[in-house]
């Protein structure tokens, strides 16, 4: 029974990448005048996850804190290793699906790692009881919504078409069965795996966020979209710490 409560529930996060559809209907115009607003929005969901989230759960379980600044330092640079490894040429150009900037693949990477300890956290807390799986469950759905819908915004933004980028989206959240799966298999010794990868996906994190997404933001020149970028970004941030009363 807990193989299938959990991967139910992993099936359910998994398909809340798929939250971009509603965007579908929008016409080009429409879209582009609202995906700066995602993006901040992203930035701002990505930032709270790992400063309110992430990196506070690293620290309470480890008995290392060098070990865990280790990690998020190592995080930080496996993503500007990813993007140097992505981004061959300067790119001048913008952002189209025949010429997609490089910060969507590292979306995509971060989002992947992400969703998978989102995966193996799950399937961890079935392991405990039915009960504290559930409620992980219900806290990781929450969580995945602002964050899905920030990533899209992201992607479309990074020069995917609204197809690709939802396929592509779909897929990564695809690894967090694959983490729960893992898990199951392994039993409880998996703890300290995702103890590592914590901090880890904090530190890639915080890179997109600070690196990636907050200087498309400086682009905008107009006061009142530039009002809007900062109200979305401190939105994104906000209701990151609202589900902290959700873990309570």
């Amino acid at each position: 029974m807990i193989w299938i409560y959990t991967l139910i529930s992993v099936a359910i996060v998994s398909l809340i990448s798929l939250v971009g559809i509603f965007t579908l209907s929008w016409n080009q115009k429409k879209l582009y005048r609202r995906l700066l607003f995602l993006v901040s929005f992203s930035a701002g969901t990505l930032l709270g996850d790992a400063f309110i989230h992430l990196i506070p759960e690293a620290y309470e379980n480890s008995s290392s804190r060098i070990a865990v600044s280790i990690c998020i330092l190592s995080g930080i640079l496996l993503f500007f290793i990813l993007e140097k490894i992505v981004h061959w040429r300067h790119c001048h150009k913008r952002a189209c699906e025949k010429h997609p900037h490089p910060f969507a693949y590292n979306i995509l990477v971060g989002d992947s790692l992400h969703n998978f300890i989102d995966g193996m956290v799950i399937a961890a807390s079935f392991l405990v009881s039915v009960p504290i799986g559930v409620a992980t469950a219900v806290a990781v759905i929450f969580h995945e919504i602002p964050q899905e819908i920030g990533d899209f915004g992201s992607l479309v933004y990074g020069g995917f078409s609204r197809m690709k980028a939802l396929i592509f989206n779909f897929l990564t959240a695809l690894t967090a069965i694959l983490g729960a799966i893992i898990v199951l298999i392994i039993g409880k010794s998996s703890t300290e795996i995702i103890y590592f990868l914590i901090p880890l996906t904090a530190g890639g994190f915080i890179y997109i966020a600070a690196s990636d997404l907050i200087p498309e933001l400086h682009k905008e020149n107009d006061i009142k979209r530039s009002i809007g970028c900062l109200i979305f970004l401190v939105a994104g941030v906000m209701l990151m710490f609202s589900l902290l009363y959700l873990e309570v």
